[in-house]
């Protein structure tokens, strides 16, 4: 095993720039990626410290005078990747995206500090960090939840974090494309197009994209004016647990939030409104179109993470859970595979991610810890097995996408190293 543990730490500093890390070590992603970095943080703090610390700094460093951290920070302005700096136009101190991610920030410094003793000096620039996710998780309530309903909504596929889900295809399929539409991609130049979101999907991503910058991404108009706006059940469970952990957070540090008290209490009531208790499932709200979308997305799992107190609720979810993946070698498919939109090898319509399965490991740790053991072995073995790809096929393990990819090395760790004194 300490070969592998050896293997994922030369992954992580062998994508290592200064004070940010890469998701690979190719063309692909030259970037910072905003929930990449969060777990990638998570990765370096079982063995340095100081990066996990430098990780989440430059991140917060890049956050919008609003409150916002995007979803990409473009530190190396010299690349050919689409969209690049230049094409989003935007940012506070640094360049970047003009759309965020989903917010795993708080869940992942608690992480870190329920686990760590940290000296006065860390526990300053710890400070520090809380304050800004505080802020960002306002910005949320505040402008992707103007009604105060309890659920934020996101406002273009890739602010989910899986991009070409079959989530967004009815939402994304009203989105007209303009004739004269003009970019560049270069994603599909680098990876297989197989494994890579389909032409039209990138059309209507960069049309969506455009509309937002047209509106020089104003908050205040966008929630109402964007192309796409949909409640997802994923990316909410994880603002749930997140405002949750920041609670936590907040006391440790003697600070004080009223405002997210409130809205978690909210937030647990209306999650579970997104359930069909009659088709066992749950489902998002497409808001610009007034339709639900009914998805069998691993996604929609993360609700364990979140922490209802609905145990009846509960069970019922981990016992579907167990029949999501029961007929695949390998868990857990990001989309049912006996489902019509199911692709084994195109990213986010099928193949297994390991950060899923590490969201929805931490779920089910202290409500079925026998399958929870059961995902954690898999993962591990999936990845010693096949390396430390992107994502990988649920039939044969096949890795697929990027190699070296950051986030699969960090969280492998996590799952060797999580209760080792190291």
């Amino acid at each position: 095993m300490e070969d592998f543990i050896k293997s994922a730490k030369k992954v992580l500093l062998g994508n290592k720039k200064k004070g940010y890390t890469l998701p690979t070590n190719n063309k692909l992603y030259p970037a910072q990626w905003n929930w990449d970095s969060g777990f990638i943080a998570l990765g370096y703090s079982h063995f340095k410290l100081k990066y996990a610390l430098d990780e989440i700094k430059t991140l917060i460093r890049g956050q919008w005078k609003d409150g916002m951290i995007p979803h990409i920070l473009f530190h190396d302005l010299n690349t050919n990747y689409y969209p690049n700096h230049s094409v989003w136009s935007c940012g506070n101190k640094i360049h970047s995206s003009g759309i965020t991610q989903p917010p795993i920030l708080a869940i992942i410094l608690k992480l870190i500090l329920d686990k760590k003793r940290i000296n006065n000096k860390d526990k300053a620039e710890f400070k520090k960090i809380v304050k800004g996710i505080l802020k960002y998780h306002k910005w949320f309530i505040k402008f992707r939840d103007p009604n105060n309903s309890g659920l934020v909504s996101i406002l273009h596929p890739w602010e989910s974090g899986y991009d070409n889900s079959p989530l967004w295809d009815e939402p994304m399929s009203k989105v007209k494309i303009p004739k004269n539409l003009k970019y560049k991609r270069g994603d599909n130049k680098v990876v297989n197009p197989e494994y890579r979101p389909l032409d039209i999907d990138y059309d209507r991503y960069v049309t969506i994209k455009n509309h937002l910058r047209k509106n020089n991404y104003n908050p205040k108009k966008l929630y109402k004016a964007s192309l796409f706006n949909v409640v997802d059940v994923g990316f909410n469970s994880i603002f749930l647990r997140a405002n949750k952990d920041l609670l936590k957070l907040l006391n440790t540090f003697n600070l004080k939030s009223v405002e997210l008290e409130s809205y978690i209490s909210k937030s647990e009531n209306k999650i579970v409104k997104l359930y069909n208790h009659k088709k066992n499932i749950f489902f998002n709200i497409d808001l610009k179109n007034k339709k639900k979308i009914n998805i069998p997305s691993i996604t929609h799992y993360f609700i364990l993470f979140a922490d209802l107190k609905d145990k009846v609720l509960n069970n019922k979810i981990i016992k579907n859970l167990k029949k999501h993946s029961s007929k695949e070698k390998y868990l857990l498919s990001s989309v049912k595979s006996n489902h019509q939109k199911f692709e084994e090898k195109r990213y986010w319509r099928g193949p297994v991610w390991i950060n899923c399965n590490w969201i929805i490991y931490q779920g089910l740790k202290n409500k079925n810890i026998k399958f929870a053991k059961q995902i954690k072995r898999k993962t591990i073995n999936l990845v010693k097995q096949k390396g430390f790809n992107e994502y990988f096929s649920c039939k044969t393990g096949k890795g697929f996408g990027a190699t070296n990819f950051s986030w699969t090395a960090a969280l492998f760790l996590d799952l060797i190293l999580e209760n080792k004194n190291d």
